[in-house]
């Protein structure tokens, strides 16, 4: 059953993989593998899967495990080698060369052809990693595999001949890189191939493509060489550029030809050359100089002969090297002819500096021998190199820099280990080894490579790895010491002891090795103690005793090595612990001191203390000024003392004692920051003999202060013993304060939450108080927490406050509490904490903190208001620093002590250290200053503070105030250009859209206004008093759209976080609604009545919106009785209302009272007419008024005087900066002076007021009725006229987008006579069209009316 569920679980697989379903194939695959864990197949399609899910770890492991199963089969080596082809992973790079010779190996005796395309993919990644001795061998594999053919179709020689080619032409530019081996498969080819036809055509092709092809000039060479037309071969030959190749492949018959070409051309200095060189190959230099002498007589202008001779004589050793004349002067020579020649600058540095020392010379000619050819890696190494020496380490990065970016992996091995090397000295170890990896990757067989990457390692404390890159390098060169020794202090530094103390041994089996000596004394001292706290005494004298053995075998090696003496002392005086007739160790009797000294003594514990006695003293003959071994030598002494069988009896006790507190005493003098130190000194001076108890005492407080974790440790077992015991975390939160730990203030928090204790509660309100007064850490994780997210402030404040009713008399607490309590905005609580804390300290003689006390009380005095009583606590206060005297003159100027406020100020001015404090004291000075009517001073002490070097904001924004209360725009926009500037800021945002408003307003462009308002909430939508500000602003300048600003102050309802804010919203969305006409009657849930009821509900005690809401809820009292009919109750409810501070009362009940007599068309005597104006001039700020008159004086046929009231609302609009009132004025009046020009009035003045009014209105802002204004009467004018037409159709064809239904409608039925008194019938018919669109029904009636 389960070889069924599997077949069907891997079909399921193979479809889901087909459909590209890769995570459905993981799941059946995981379902075979549950049945069968070592299924193939399973594991093959995991692999697929994974590759294409792009985890290529997965698919390697499933990869590696199927081809681990069947070995022999390719699919998983198959996804193997598509998975590393696909990924860039430097290992995956590493492991693809092993993968493609497995399938080589698998395809070669089944499919040749596959086998033959892994053999070229092969050959291309050997020799992108410039193995050439691999791509020989594996174009080889290609070419036998081609020509055997495997009982295939018959060979095709043009391929395989191709094959060789294109070997040739591989290896060809890399020769200099290659070995003997390689060399010689090409050789071994070219010398087959080149007598062929095909040769020849492929070798005129390559001169065709380049008459300088060194190959196609060479291969000439060759085969006119073998054809003995050896003057021709020298020809092409000489042209060649590769002359490695050159001697590889003609080397066998070089000699033969360079006799016979001499023979037949004496003078030819190639042939001369030629035999030098044959010469040389078979190491016969003098005959080679010989040659190259005679070849550069010759042709003395050719550089190659030059360097062949100056190379010669180099080569030739340090007697010719050392000749001046020999091989500088050739080099230079060849240099000069050639100054593009690499290999010579190389050489001459390699003569500037073995030869003549000149480093400077020598790293100069390695540079040029770099840059000329960057892949000289001599000339490169030696430039680095002689630049470190010379300390230029940035010309040196720089060129590792350029080489290193450039290189390929696996190669600049050079430059990867010097730049490794560079990183590893200067402490930078992870880019150390980054570098030094890929050094390896280059050379993996390189065992220094291998050290210098364990050391970086090991600096970098990771000591596995340190080990295992010390292992390598071990095994790349077993010879070596320094890598076992580093294996071994590595696995002592682990703690593996018994392991480094066998390879110590191997190490001193070859040589007594001091380091590995030391290290073994070391081991075994460290498995002793390790053997004694486990009571197995006897391994532990044993261990010792070996300790002592090579110890003192390393002091024989080298005695002037103090740490050695200290280890013996540390050996011996370990036996102390043990009993004494345990304590008997073989010591060597030069050590002992013993006869005869060639053999090893027996010594019992008190000898052998007494000898770790010497090793110490022979120490500090080395080490006089070390602490460690004066407290080594007076705890040894203490030992030897305890060891005596009669202590109070034995002389030697006391004096014992007393050496051992003199030793203590000194090491305590060397280094009094050594808890262990002043411990034991307590140890000795309360022991017996001693008992210098005050001296005991000391030393322990000494140690516990020294060393915190003492009384750390022993505040957590009391911990564990009792988790509710508050005194053991305030003990705890004390030691983490000692020594500044983060945790301190969560400690103190958690003492406050088990119980109330006095020192947990004062710690904890410390620490919160000291928190908050750090302006810096506000943005913290540390600070949202400890503060804000465990409500620390609220937390401290109720502690501190049972702590006060407790403890009375501490001021400290009282100022604590007080700070507390302005944070929590407990103003009348903070001044009586802080009243307290003054009257604590008033008594005492602590200056500075009454004074502190004092200019606390009296700021929380200015916080309630109490003004007076904060002027004379600031006046007991020295008055000498800054916050007394600001202190004192803003209680003055609060007070309505003015002159006093200014005198503080100036007093303050002159203790002011910086320009910033300068600033705002003169800012405050220009504000008293204007308090007082002096504009002028003012305005001077706030241009002197934006002169100085850091301007404040806020005297910024005074100025700009200043110029907007006074009308001056010039001043308010320069100081608002400049506060924008300066100000950038979520606090700010505010306070700059509304002076930017408020000038915008000033200046009259009134429609920009809304539009920054608009801008300012676009860009901070989450700020609510923007919200709140627009919503004011757009019923006062942008009617039209209070509408919208009525739904969006809804938004403001939503963000509101405090009452003030919630208040704002609805009053201004009421005043929306009501701007918008959104009445009761339209909509009888959401309307201005019911906001405004809301706001009041919400809010009902504040004065300034009970004023307010009083004389609207009047207003519309009497406007809902006047319309309904009843002008008697509102007449009455007027006079009930009326009071001499209420002109508006006045004025609503003269309109109440002439309303009849208006509408009756009655003729209004003079006297009321009077009376009505006073009225109005009553009511200074209301435009409203003027209209209501002016509207009185045109029923009353008095258009002049209805045209001076509407100018008068016009001004008085413009005065208090109301864009709506300077709208509905020009409207008013231009429909005014509209009407006797519909009239047909004589006269062009009725003309030109409307125009005059109408221009006026459109300059404001697009106005629809404005136009129409303007279109009536141009039809009054001339009702025929084409521009009647073109202005009454803009109006009713493309209306803006808030144009009222009524202006349209009203265009459309002049347009409509406009068209019959014309008679055009088809401009009608479009117009009746686009009227019966808009539903005007009594346009389409009055059409028929005129059709008939």
């Amino acid at each position: 059953m389960a070889a069924k569920e599997v077949k069907s679980a891997l079909k399921n697989a193979r479809e889901a993989i087909k459909n590209k379903e890769y995570k459905e194939a993981l799941k059946h695959c995981k379902a075979v593998l549950k049945l069968e864990k070592n299924n193939y197949n399973a594991w093959v399609f995991i692999g697929v899967s994974a590759c294409e899910l792009d985890q290529p770890d997965q698919a390697q492991t499933a990869y590696r495990k199927a081809s681990e199963l069947e070995p022999e089969q390719p699919l998983a080596w198959q996804g193997l080698a598509n998975l590393y082809e696909k990924n860039n992973q430097a290992d995956f790079k590493a492991e693809l060369p092993s993968v493609y010779q497995k399938l080589v190996t698998l395809y070669e005796s089944s499919d040749i052809q596959k086998c033959c395309e892994v053999c070229k993919k092969l050959a291309d990644l050997f020799l992108e990693n410039k193995d050439y001795l691999q791509v020989a061998r594996t174009f080889r594999k290609l070419i036998q595999l081609k020509e055997d053919g495997r009982g295939e179709k018959a060979v095709d020689k043009g391929e395989v001949l191709q094959l060789w080619k294109q070997m040739i032409q591989l290896l060809a530019d890399s020769v200099e890189e290659q070995d003997n081996e390689t060399q010689q498969h090409v050789s071994e080819r070219t010398q087959l191939s080149v007598n062929s036809d095909e040769a020849a055509r492929c070798f005129t092709q390559l001169l065709d493509l380049d008459e300088n092809s060194g190959l196609g000039r060479i291969g000439f060479g060759v085969r006119a060489l073998e054809e003995g037309k050896y003057e021709e071969a020298i020809k092409h030959l000489a042209q060649g550029e590769q002359k490695q190749i050159v001697l590889c492949f003609v080397m066998p018959v070089t000699s033969i030809l360079s006799t016979e070409l001499l023979a037949s051309n004496p003078g030819l200095a190639d042939a001369v050359a030629l035999q030098g060189l044959a010469h040389l190959a078979k190491d016969e230099l003098q005959q080679a100089e010989q040659n190259f002498l005679k070849a550069v007589e010759l042709r003395p202008d050719s550089w190659e002969y030059y360097f062949l001779l100056g190379r010669l004589y180099w080569h030739m050793g340090k007697e010719s090297q050392r000749d001046k004349s020999k091989t500088q002067t050739h080099l230079l020579k060849a240099a000069k002819l050639d100054p593009f020649l690499g290999p010579a600058f190389r050489y001459l540095g390699h003569y500037y500096r073995e030869i003549t020392k000149d480093r400077v010379r020598a790293r100069g000619c390695y540079k040029r021998a770099f840059e000329l050819d960057n892949g000289d890696v001599e000339s490169g190494a030696a430039t680095v190199d002689l630049s470190m020496e010379q300390g230029d380490m940035d010309s040196a990065l720089e060129v590792l820099k350029a080489v290193t970016e450039k290189a390929t992996p696996g190669s600049a091995k050079w430059a990867w280990m010097r730049r490794g090397l560079y990183h590893l000295k200067i402490g930078q170890h992870s880019q150390a080894i980054a570098d030094l990896q890929a050094a390896l990757r280059a050379d993996p067989q390189d065992c220094i490579c291998w050290e210098c990457l364990g050391e970086a390692y090991l600096n970098r404390r990771s000591f596995t790895a340190a080990l295992k890159a010390f292992a390598r390098a071990h095994q790349l060169n077993q010879e070596s010491i320094y890598n076992l020794y580093q294996m071994a202090a590595i696995k002592q530094t682990l703690g593996k002891f018994k392991e480094a103390a066998s390879e110590y041994l191997q190490i001193i089996k070859r040589e007594e090795y001091v380091p590995a000596l030391k290290g073994l004394g070391e081991c075994h001292l460290a498995m002793a103690r390790a053997a004694l706290e486990d009571y197995l005494d006897g391994r532990a004298v044993d261990l010792i005793q070996e300790a002592i053995s090579y110890l003192f075998r390393a002091v024989r090696q080298r005695p002037d090595l103090s740490c050695l003496w200290k280890l013996l002392g540390d050996a011996c005086t370990a036996t102390h612990t043990v009993s004494p007739n345990r304590a008997r160790v073989l010591i060597p009797g030069t050590l002992s001191g013993l006869d005869p000294p060639d053999q090893e003594h027996t010594l019992t514990q008190t000898q052998v203390l007494k000898l770790g006695e010497r090793c110490y003293a022979q120490a500090l003959k080395l080490m006089a000024e070390a602490a460690n071994l004066w407290y080594d030598l007076g705890l040894n002494y203490y030992h030897q003392s305890s060891r005596l069988t009669s202590p109070e009896q034995d002389p030697e006790y006391k004096l014992l004692l007393e050496k051992s507190l003199q030793c203590v005493k000194k090491a305590v003098m060397l280094d009094s920051s050594n808890h262990s130190y002043w411990n034991a000194l307590g140890v000795v001076a309360m022991s017996k003999g001693i008992e210098n108890f005050a001296l005991a005492q000391h030393s322990f407080i000494k140690s516990v202060k020294m060393e915190a974790n003492l009384a750390h440790e022993a505040f957590k077992i009391a911990q564990s013993l009792e988790p509710l015991y508050v005194r053991c975390w305030i003990g705890q939160a004390l030691i983490a304060e000692t020594v500044g730990s983060y945790d301190t203030m969560d400690l103190f928090r958690h003492t406050t939450e088990l119980s109330t204790h006095t020192e947990g509660v004062k710690g904890y309100a410390f620490w919160v108080c000291s928190t908050l007064l750090d302006k810096s850490n506000r943005d913290s994780e540390l600070y949202r927490y400890n503060i804000i997210q465990m409500n620390a402030v609220s937390a401290a404040q109720v502690a501190l406050c049972k702590y006060t009713e407790r403890i009375q008399t501490d001021s400290g607490a009282f100022t604590m509490l007080g700070y507390l309590n302005e944070h929590l905005h407990l103003k009348k609580q903070a001044r009586q904490a802080y009243q307290r804390a003054a009257e604590l300290l008033r008594s005492s003689e602590q200056s500075e903190s009454l004074n502190f006390a004092l200019r606390n009380y009296a700021r929380a005095l200015c916080n309630t208001g109490q003004w007076d009583k904060a002027v004379r606590v600031y006046s007991s206060t020295p008055k000498e620093e800054l916050h007394d005297l600001t202190g004192l003159a803003l209680a003055c100027f609060r007070a309505g002590h003015l002159q006093d406020s200014l005198r503080a100020y100036e007093q303050a001015l002159t203790v002011a250290s910086s320009e910033k404090e300068k600033t705002y004291i003169l800012t405050a000075l220009a504000i008293l200053q204007h308090r007082q009517g002096c504009m002028d001073v003012a305005k001077t002490l706030l241009f002197k503070c934006s002169m100085l070097q850091e301007p404040a904001a806020e005297s910024l924004l005074s100025l700009c105030a200043l110029g907007l209360v006074h009308s001056d725009s010039t001043l308010a926009s320069a100081a608002l250009s400049e506060l924008l500037k300066r100000t950038s800021g979520q606090g700010t945002v505010e306070e700059r859209c509304i002076l930017t408003c408020t000038l915008l307003a000033l200046q009259g462009n009134y429609s920009a206004v809304q539009k920054e308002a608009a801008r300012a909430v676009h860009s901070n939508p989450g700020n609510p008093s923007l919200w709140a500000l627009l919503s004011r602003l757009v019923p006062q300048y942008y009617p039209r759209k209070a509408d919208v600003s009525a739904e969006l102050t809804g938004l403001v309802l939503l963000t509101s976080s405090t009452l003030l804010f919630l208040q704002k919203a609805l009053l201004f969305s009421g005043i929306n609604q009501l701007a918008s006409g959104r009445h009761s009657i339209e909509d009888k849930m959401r309307n201005a009545l019911k906001t405004i009821q809301t706001a009041v509900r919400l809010c009902p005690g504040i004065r300034p919106l009970a004023r307010a809401l009083e004389a609207w809820a009047l207003q519309q009292a009497v406007s809902g009785l006047k319309q309904s009919g009843q002008p008697a109750e509102a007449e009455a409810i007027c006079k009930q209302a009326l009071s001499p501070e209420q002109p508006a009362v006045f004025l609503l009940l003269r309109q109440i009272q002439c309303e009849s007599l208006l509408l009756s068309r009655t003729t209004l005597p003079s006297s009321v007419l009077e009376q009505l104006s006073s009225a109005v001039l009553a009511n200074e700020a209301c435009v409203q008024a003027w209209h209501w008159l002016a509207e009185v004086y045109r029923l009353q046929g008095l258009l002049v005087q209805a045209v001076m009231a509407y100018r008068q609302s016009l001004q008085l609009a413009s005065q208090l900066g109301s864009f709506s009132g300077k709208v509905a004025s020009l409207l008013r009046l231009a429909l005014l002076a509209l009407g006797p020009c519909m009239a047909s009035v004589q006269g062009a003045e009725w003309k030109d007021l409307v125009l005059e009014a109408t221009t006026e209105a459109l300059k404001l802002g697009p106005c629809p009725i404005a136009l129409l204004i303007q279109a009536l009467l141009q039809f009054s004018i001339k009702m025929g006229a084409r521009e009647t037409r073109r202005l009454l159709e803009r109006i009713v064809y493309t209306p803006s987008p808030l144009q009222p239904e009524t202006v349209t409608s009203v265009a459309r039925w002049y347009l409509l006579r406009h068209l019959h008194a014309k008679d055009d019938h088809e401009l009608m018919d479009t117009l009746m069209d686009h009227a019966k669109a808009a539903g005007d029904s009594k346009l389409v009636e009055f059409h028929k009316q005129l059709s008939s």
